[in-house]
């Protein structure tokens, strides 16, 4: 009998089987939340590795150490984190690797870290055939937790910035040929690279979400971060809430030079590694934070119903038969 291979379950299922050594709904968040005597931590761990993640020919070691830092902090600030303490972290390198790369690297590093936060606590470094680099990241719970199981049937989805700008560049960095009769402005290709290569997060998120708070009540909201895509941000709340998502693909913000067509659809919905963050609001605090952040805009809404996303316009359900990226 042919014995379950990970390229079999998938990263999801992997991830929901391993639930069950943790305590209960420790894996529905990217964050572990740790309640301390004083301020409660919060605790992410994310691994990029060679030919998977990255590949020297796409990115400079001094971006990916960026990179990499920025992956970590979107998911402490997508869980309610008001600061970054610091990180942890582990390399595996080939012994053949130039120092010069590490040092680069951790350029990278340290200039993401001085301007999110955070110092470097530790780490390790082991031999290996691949390049990986796995930080573990540190932050302290804000006053409002975001968690994905927060969101509630009538509340508005809302998403920080644009996406498919780092799938782009991606496409872009490994001369991947487009469609001939697309043309690509070059502020589009230049943008698109740099957010490829380095990505931005919203640090003062929270503090916008507590200004347009009108009941102080309210400690939790529903969110997540787009790493995976929009769509699969959009999934993994409504999943986790046991809600039913309506997308308005009108209200979907893109790029003003952003292409037609459906295979730029899949870009945009699916292309990952953007950590714009994705989450959802009451109808009333919705629309005071869109109109404080201009970053800020509705892209549809909750509504009672098996955990799913459909599109009011239908004939955009046939982009929910793309698949997200696959770690396995």
């Amino acid at each position: 009998m042919r014995k379950e291979l990970l390229d079999d379950i998938g990263e999801k299922e992997l991830i929901n089987r391993l639930g069950k050594f943790m305590p209960k709904n420790q894996t529905s968040d990217d964050c572990a939340f740790i309640k301390t005597t004083n301020e409660n931590l919060l605790v992410n761990s994310d691994c990029l590795v060679e030919n998977i993640h990255f590949s020297d020919l796409t990115i400079c070691p001094e971006d990916l150490g960026w990179k990499a830092v920025v992956s970590n902090i979107s998911d402490l600030i997508s869980s309610g984190s008001k600061k970054t303490i610091g990180i942890t972290i582990s390399l595996i390198l080939p012994a053949k690797t130039e120092w010069v790369w590490v040092e680069e690297l951790y350029k990278g590093i340290n200039k993401a870290l001085k301007k999110y936060g955070g110092i470097i606590l530790g780490g390790d470094c082991s031999k290996g055939n691949q390049k990986t680099i796995s930080i573990t990241a540190l932050g302290i719970q804000g006053e409002l937790k975001l968690r994905r199981n927060a969101c509630s049937p009538g509340e508005i989805i809302l998403t920080t910035g644009i996406h498919g700008l780092s799938k782009l560049g991606f496409m872009v960095q490994n001369k991947i040929n487009f469609n001939n009769n697309i043309s690509l402005s070059e502020r589009l290709i230049r943008k698109s690279i740099a957010h490829f290569c380095r990505p931005q997060v919203y640090p003062n998120f929270s503090t916008n979400i507590l200004k347009t708070r009108s009941n102080s009540k309210i400690k939790k909201i529903g969110c997540t971060d787009s790493s995976d895509g929009l769509l699969q941000a959009v999934q993994d709340l409504a999943i986790a809430s046991n809600c039913k998502a309506i997308m308005n693909y009108e209200k979907i913000p893109k790029d003003k030079d952003w292409p037609e067509g459906d295979k730029w659809d899949e870009y945009y919905f699916f292309g990952g590694e953007d950590y714009e963050l994705v989450f959802s609001l009451p109808k009333k605090w919705a629309k005071r934070l869109s109109k404080l952040d201009q970053n800020v805009t509705e892209i549809g809404f909750f509504i009672k119903g098996e955990p799913s996303i459909e599109f009011k316009d239908n004939k955009k359900n046939k982009l929910l038969n793309n698949t997200p990226f696959k770690h396995f």
